[in-house]
């Protein structure tokens, strides 16, 4: 009896020190908006965390450069450049200023932001990267500042100002080519942010892409699946509105009201990150909008028994066929 009262009691003092946790948890949160910000942008992730970004070739990417520059002073980005397929044999042992040459060469170009955590050399960001090129597309991507290599505290403001100067760093060296923008998940906010200001000063590219997109920051963490707190009392007041205070809105479904250009959405069935309903509630604005009354705007849902998920669409034997 004395053994399983003993039990019982470390028992009951665990279960107490966790819900302590749970019920200090949120108030923290509320006083350290930052914290709530780091959890939206998680560039704290570095997965894979052995790699050297300055060797795009040790993934593979053997026709790739990678570069570096510097959209506002105290802040540098690193950007790799893969050349189309048809371009591998030449690229080969060739230095930077020969691939930004390249970009002028009768290819199109895809602008690639990518979401939260990780880096420019992340799994699924590379072999997206490989399809692409092989499809005869130049791809440039980057990490925005405060991921991977680059230097600079991540904000949405930043974010957006990174890419872009990237923009306007492709388009300088890229003469008549087309240049499409592709955003995934987080990077999708990031996507719409560019778009629209650059719909705003008449120099749109020629179609955006949202890979898993949300509506807003703040209808995607209520929906995000891992929120364990959504039915916590004030979730709004405790996790959504630091958010906000933080200056983070992403908010694409305002952005698609500015935009001028061809736009495409792509989102699985049974993404668990961003859930389907956001990406498919995107297009309904999107399709009733003004903005792309001379525009064509499509969504390709992905089905669940394909198991694309959050990460996989690059996967689809129809890809090759959808972006045409």
């Amino acid at each position: 009896l004395h053994r399983r009262y003993g039990l019982w009691f470390r028992l009951r003092k665990l279960i107490l020190w966790l819900l302590g946790v749970y019920i200090a948890i949120p108030f923290l949160v509320k006083l350290c908006p930052a914290i709530q910000a780091k959890l939206v942008f998680l560039n704290f992730v570095r997965v894979p965390y052995f790699i050297d970004l300055k060797r795009p070739q040790d993934q593979g990417l053997n026709h790739t450069c990678n570069y570096y520059l510097q959209p506002e002073e105290d802040v540098t980005i690193g950007v790799w450049h893969t050349v189309p397929a048809a371009l591998w044999k030449n690229a080969r042992g060739k230095d930077q200023l020969w691939f930004e040459e390249a970009l002028g060469s009768s290819h199109p170009v895809i602008l690639y932001l990518h979401g939260n955590a990780g880096t420019r050399g992340g799994d699924h960001r590379v072999e997206l990267y490989k399809v692409l090129s092989s499809l005869g597309y130049h791809v440039v991507t980057f990490d925005y500042r405060g991921w991977g290599d680059s230097v600079g505290s991540p904000s949405e403001r930043g974010m957006t100002y990174d890419a872009l100067h990237v923009f306007d760093w492709i388009k300088a060296r890229s003469g008549d080519n087309p240049v499409y923008i592709w955003g995934h998940s987080l990077g999708t906010g990031v996507a719409t942010n560019l778009v629209r200001r650059l719909c705003e000063r008449e120099t749109p590219p020629d179609a955006l892409i949202l890979e898993s997109p949300f509506t807003n920051i703040r209808e995607e963490a209520r929906s995000h699946p891992f929120s364990i707190y959504r039915y916590f009392p004030g979730f709004d007041w405790f996790f959504l509105d630091p958010i906000t205070t933080s200056g983070i809105k992403f908010a694409n479904d305002e952005n698609v009201k500015y935009i001028s250009c061809s736009l495409l959405i792509l989102h699985a069935e049974d993404d668990p990150v961003v859930p389907f309903h956001l990406g498919k509630k995107l297009y309904n604005i999107a399709a009733t909008s003004r903005s792309f009354r001379d525009y064509k705007v499509q969504f390709v849902p992905f089905h669940t028994d394909l198991g694309y998920r959050h990460k996989f669409i690059y996967r689809s034997p129809e890809l090759p066929r959808i972006l045409r």
